[in-house]
């Protein structure tokens, strides 16, 4: 018989992920716990549910992941913001059913465990469960040998928030004559960042650390900016406001995501000079050649969430935007639609 071998010997380490659950643990408490039973460490999540104020309770999922923006953060070995953008890609899609998220579980896959890129991930994750106003209850930290690159990292998310079922939004209410109200994007946020690499690291043969005018940043710092998490505004327009209808713009851009909620009697014709488009879309269209439809269904062009609103409502949520010092525009309108017509129409 030859020599025994070890778990550590094929290359996972207990030791050093227990490490990692003992900073992790620290890190949670730093998000909001009310609701929270129990720590970091145990099999489940435990959330104690207070629903003094939803006589109706229906809960609210989603999961998601960062996609291959992580290639940026390997490339930069910046790892302490996309967590944030993990958080964001599944806190907007519940904000956007009226839900507020309450709790958020994390997956974090290496080959070997890196704890201190991993607790530079995870500082992030909590940062936007922070902002957002959720819990980070707990999650997985796995140790895959062989399954990725050195120096690289699988990373998914999962959130549940709560709505009263009496105040689900699902856009039954939108109908002729509503105003489309865009809120500003950080930059390209999280989508299509498969095309974005394309166009500037493999076409144009730049670097992260490349700088190019019209930019105040390095490509790199451009393309890593964080997806804005757009909870809180929502939860004020929703406290006295009449939203009927709430778009997070990610893949599928303006196209394909606004006609998610509007009624198929109704169109969505789109105003393309009614916002100012953030330069890194200009550049990576002109550098690319990347034909307009392909921009409008790729990525978010500088609207990062549409509302939908009464006409009559447009200007007080537009000033009560203003006075949270948010970036908006007042994009287009809804309009009766034929057959034949396409939902998404741009003029």
């Amino acid at each position: 018989m030859g020599s025994s071998i070890t778990y550590a010997d094929s290359g996972v380490d207990i030791q050093k992920a227990n490490q990692l659950v003992d900073r992790i643990k620290d890190i949670a408490k730093s998000t909001p716990r009310t609701g929270v039973m129990g720590e970091i460490g145990g099999f489940g999540g435990l959330y104690s549910l207070n629903l003094s104020n939803v006589p109706n309770p229906v809960l609210v999922s989603s999961t998601d992941g960062v996609g291959t923006k992580l290639k940026i953060a390997f490339m930069m070995d910046k790892h302490d913001t996309i967590g944030i953008d993990l958080v964001a890609m599944c806190v907007n899609d519940i904000i956007v059913q009226g839900a507020k998220p309450i709790f958020f579980l994390d997956y974090l896959a290496m080959a070997a465990l890196n704890n201190d890129v991993a607790e530079k991930v995870i500082k992030g994750i909590a940062e936007g469960c922070t902002q957002s106003g959720c819990a980070l209850i707990g999650g997985e930290t796995a140790e895959m040998p062989g399954m990725y690159h050195e120096g690289e990292y699988d990373l998914s998310g999962f959130s549940v928030g709560i709505v009263d079922n009496d105040k689900i939004i699902d856009g039954s209410y939108i109908k002729n004559g509503h105003k489309l109200i865009g809120l500003a994007s950080s930059g390209i946020h999280s989508n299509g960042f498969s095309l974005v690499r394309k166009v500037f690291f493999d076409k144009c043969k730049y670097e992260v650390t490349t700088k190019l005018e019209d930019l105040d940043t390095t490509l790199g710092e451009e393309l890593l900016k964080p997806t804005i998490i757009y909870v809180p505004t929502i939860l004020s327009l929703l406290r006295d406001l009449p939203i009927h209808g709430l778009v997070h713009i990610t893949g599928g851009g303006i196209d394909e995501n606004v006609i998610r909620v509007i009624p198929k009697a109704c169109k969505a014709i789109v105003h393309r000079d009614s916002w100012e488009v953030p330069p890194i879309f200009d550049i990576l269209q002109k550098q690319g050649q990347v034909p307009d439809h392909e921009m409008h269904r790729t990525f978010n062009n500088g609207i990062g969430m549409v509302i939908i609103v009464p006409d009559n409502a447009a200007q007080d949520v537009m000033d009560r935007l203003a006075a949270m010092n948010e970036k908006a525009y007042l994009i287009g309108e809804v309009e009766a639609r034929k057959k034949d017509e396409e939902q998404t129409q741009w003029v």
